[in-house]
């Protein structure tokens, strides 16, 4: 029978780069774009259910949430997930997904994206389908563009819609503070504002990767672009402002994550941003989550490639 129930967690990324590259035929946006994990996750656990104890109305999948407002059907990621898995592998038994999250949604964090990443892992495990992690990336593609990296982890180069991952040498230790306001931003809005005609500057990827070869944080920070910036800066202005404190701080560097709203600093000193994140929790905390992390690699920091 096995496990009756398996935990995994799923890690918060945050967007060192992304350049998008124009519309696609099938309706996504080609972009590339390198991503790095961060130290702050959601925990979703796989149950088993039983179909005797459950009675005969039992659903296939069902999903519980410390968070209310988080989906708990088919708009829900992780759900999507454990449909695709029970579909590809013929599982016929129920199972009950417990999502406890940490990640702030609609952040720009791919909070949704870690969940079904963690979902996908849960189940293999239980399950015992031992599909290899290339099957998982396959199914996570289906799922969303995030889902891939999600299952990846560390630093790494994102192409396509996003779904094609490449592990790349990891960014050197750094700790950063996250700023996610009390609002969301749609990702199909933000992409929908970005216009090609507009773009002044684009993110130097092989640069970045360079700099990150050569322990270079100037180096880093001059390629962290992001052209879905732009337009949510200039819809919420109030991102622009703190970005300048984590700056006026001492970030190394800052910018907006995904298509936002969170805004980010990395400070390559421990110190420095223990007090940035001091001044940015007393000032923007009450109304915002502010959090202090570190950079992530799954399985320890990895040599070059």
């Amino acid at each position: 029978m096995g496990e009756k129930a398996i935990c995994q967690r799923g890690y918060a990324k945050i967007n060192l780069a992304l350049d998008v590259r124009g519309l696609r035929e099938d309706g996504y946006h080609e972009v590339a774009m390198i991503m790095q994990t961060v130290k702050l996750w959601d925990e979703v656990t796989a149950e088993r259910v039983d179909p005797a104890e459950a009675g005969p109305d039992c659903p296939p999948i069902t999903v519980e949430c410390n968070l209310p407002y988080v989906p708990r059907d088919e708009r829900n990621l992780a759900w999507k997930a454990a449909a695709l898995f029970r579909e590809r592998t013929g599982i016929t038994e129920p199972v009950r997904l417990r999502i406890y999250k940490k990640i702030p949604v609609s952040a720009g964090l791919a909070g949704g994206s870690a969940d079904a990443a963690a979902a996908l892992k849960a189940m293999n495990l239980l399950f015992g389908a031992h599909l290899p992690m290339q099957k998982l990336i396959e199914l996570g593609a289906e799922i969303g563009s995030d889902v891939p990296f999600c299952l990846i982890g560390g630093t790494c180069l994102a192409t396509g819609r996003g779904e094609i991952v490449e592990r790349i040498r990891p960014l050197p230790e750094a700790t950063v503070v996250l700023v996610k306001p009390d609002f969301g931003i749609s990702t199909p809005w933000a992409y929908q504002q970005f216009e090609e005609d507009k773009v002044t500057r684009r993110p130097d990827l092989p640069a970045m990767q360079k700099a990150i070869a050569q322990r270079d944080w100037d180096g880093i920070a001059a390629q962290m672009v992001n052209l879905l910036e732009p337009p949510v800066l200039k819809e919420h202005p109030i991102l622009n402002h703190i970005k300048n404190d984590l700056l006026d701080k001492g970030a190394t560097a800052v910018l907006m994550s995904g298509s936002g709203p969170t805004v980010y600093g990395i400070f390559a000193e421990e110190k420095s941003s223990s007090k940035a994140y001091k001044f940015m929790k007393k000032y923007y905390g009450s109304r915002y989550t502010v959090l202090e992390r570190e950079l992530y690699q799954p399985g320890g920091r990895r040599p070059a490639p």
